[in-house]
C-alpha cells in the first residue's frame, strides 16, 4: 500500500534525506542506526508515555468549540495543545529526545528556537533531567517573545541571540548548527520541528504523533468513528501539523489543509510561504521548498509570527502539498489576527499566534454540515499578548 510517510533514508518523495558536513556525519549516522530501536524499545516507551501522562497533563482535551461550530454549520472540534506543560506542543518532542539523548550518553543539550516555546520546552526537560542546555534563538525573537527568554533563563538554560540575517531562525539553526560542529561527541542538538537531516523529521514526527493517536481515540468516543473529515494545522517547520495527520496520512477520509504564514501577502515578497513561494532546494541539512531572492540567495521570510517565519517547510508537508494530498492556503497576519481575537472573545480561549493562522482557515472553507473538523491550537497565546494589545483596536 501506498504511504505518505518516509522511506528508510528519509526521503518523502523527493524530499527529506541527509545533506550535511562531514564533522556531523558521525552524529547523524548514530541517530539513524539508533533512533527506531531506542523509540521502540519497551523501557523506553514506558518512561516516555509515563511523563506524557503524569508530567505534560496529556491526554490533552479535544473540545467541541459552540461558537465555530455555530458559525461553520458542523462540528469544530479543537485538539487543546495549549494545555500542555509549557503551554505547546513542543513538549511531547522533547521529553522523548532527552530520554534518547541519555541513551546516548550526550551531556549537553542545544537547541534553536523562534516563538520560543520550544526553547522552553527544551529548557524544562533539560532542568528535569539535570541536562546543560543552550538555546539559539534569533535577536528580533528574543525581543518581541521576551517572556519565553525570561522563561527559558529561570529554567537555567543558557539563552544565545542569533545576531546573523534577520536574526530569526533560520539564523538560530544556523547558529545552534555551527555550535554542533565544534563539538558533536558530547552535544545532543535536540531539533524542535520536522526540519533537518533524517532522521529528524521522521524522528520529531513519530514522537509528535501522539497528537493524531489521541484524535482518532477521542473522535472514536465522541463521533463513533475514528477520523475526522478535515484535519487543519497551521505549518513553519511542520512538528504540529506532522504529529496532527501522522496518523491520517494514509487515510483518504480525512481531508489535510494546513495553515502557511502568508505575512503580509504572498505577492508582497513579506511573507514565509515557503510552498506558495518557495523552490525545491537544500536548507539545514535536507531537500525542501526554500524561499530564494532573485539572486539565488535564500529569502528572509516575514510573519507576524515567530514561530512560522522560518524560509522553509519540513519534508513531510512538502511532500503531502506536492501529491495534493494537503491543501495549503497562505494566511495573512489580519486574517490570524482576527481569527485569534474571535476565539479569544467568544470561547475564552487565547491562542498562539501561530495556531491562530490555523483558525482563520475556517473563514476560507465551507464545510458540510455534517462534517467534523479537527483544528490544532498548537499553543496558547501568553507569550504574543503584547502583539496582541498593540493590534487588538483595529480589529475590536
Amino acid at each position: 500500500m501506498k504511504t505518505y510517510l518516509a522511506d528508510s533514508k528519509g526521503f518523502y518523495g523527493q524530499f527529506g534525506g541527509t545533506f550535511i558536513p562531514d564533522i556531523l556525519k558521525p552524529c547523524i549516522d548514530e541517530l539513524q542506526e539508533k533512533y527506531l530501536e531506542i523509540l521502540n524499545d519497551p523501557e523506553f516507551q514506558e518512561e516516555y508515555y509515563s511523563l506524557l501522562k503524569d508530567y505534560v497533563g496529556r491526554p490533552s482535551p479535544l473540545y467541541l468549540s459552540k461558537h465555530l461550530s455555530q458559525k461553520c454549520g458542523c462540528k469544530i472540534y479543537l485538539k487543546r495543545e495549549d494545555l500542555n506543560h509549557t503551554g505547546a506542543h513542543k513538549i511531547n518532542n522533547t521529553i522523548g529526545q532527552i530520554l534518547l539523548a541519555k541513551r546516548l550518553s550526550k551531556t549537553k543539550i542545544i537547541a534553536e528556537t523562534g516563538a520560543g516555546q520550544h526553547g522552553v520546552a527544551t529548557a524544562t526537560v533539560c532542568a528535569l533531567m539535570g541536562m546543560d542546555c543552550h538555546i539559539y534563538m534569533g535577536k528580533l525573537d528574543v525581543e518581541r517573545q521576551h517572556v519565553n527568554v525570561q522563561r527559558m533563563e529561570m529554567l537555567g538554560a543558557t539563552v544565545h541571540p542569533a545576531t546573523s540575517g534577520s536574526m530569526t531562525l533560520k539564523d538560530a539553526v544556523d547558529e545552534a548548527i555551527a555550535a554542533w560542529a565544534k563539538n558533536p561527541s558530547e552535544i545532543y542538538y535536540l531539533i524542535g520541528s520536522t526540519v533537518g537531516p533524517h532522521p529528524y523529521p521522521d524522528m520529531v514526527s513519530r514522537l509528535q504523533s501522539i497528537i493524531s493517536k489521541e484524535i482518532k481515540q477521542q473522535l472514536e468516543e465522541k463521533e463513533g468513528r475514528d477520523y475526522p473529515d478535515y484535519l487543519i494545522a497551521c505549518i513553519g517547520g511542520g512538528s504540529n501539523a506532522s504529529g496532527t495527520v501522522y496518523h491520517f496520512v494514509d487515510d483518504l477520509r480525512a481531508n489535510i489543509i494546513f495553515a502557511e504564514a502568508g505575512g503580509k501577502g504572498v505577492e508582497t515578497g513579506e511573507t514565509a510561504a515557503s510552498i506558495s513561494a518557495g523552490k525545491e532546494g537544500i536548507l539545514h541539512g535536507f531537500k525542501t521548498l526554500v524561499m530564494y531572492d532573485e539572486n539565488g540567495e535564500i529569502k528572509e521570510p516575514y510573519s507576524i509570527s515567530a514561530g512560522l517565519d522560518y524560509p522553509g517547510i519540513g519534508p513531510l508537508p512538502a511532500h503531502l502539498a506536492a501529491e495534493k494530498r494537503a491543501l495549503v492556503l497562505a494566511i495573512n497576519d489580519d486574517e490570524a489576527l482576527k481569527a485569534a481575537f474571535e476565539l479569544t472573545e467568544k470561547e475564552g480561549i487565547i491562542p498562539a499566534l501561530e495556531s491562530a493562522h490555523a483558525l482563520a482557515v475556517l473563514d476560507r472553507v465551507t464545510f458540510k454540515p455534517e462534517d467534523v473538523v479537527v483544528v490544532t491550537l498548537s499553543g496558547r497565546g501568553d507569550k504574543d499578548i503584547n502583539t496582541y494589545l498593540a493590534e487588538r483596536k483595529r480589529f475590536i
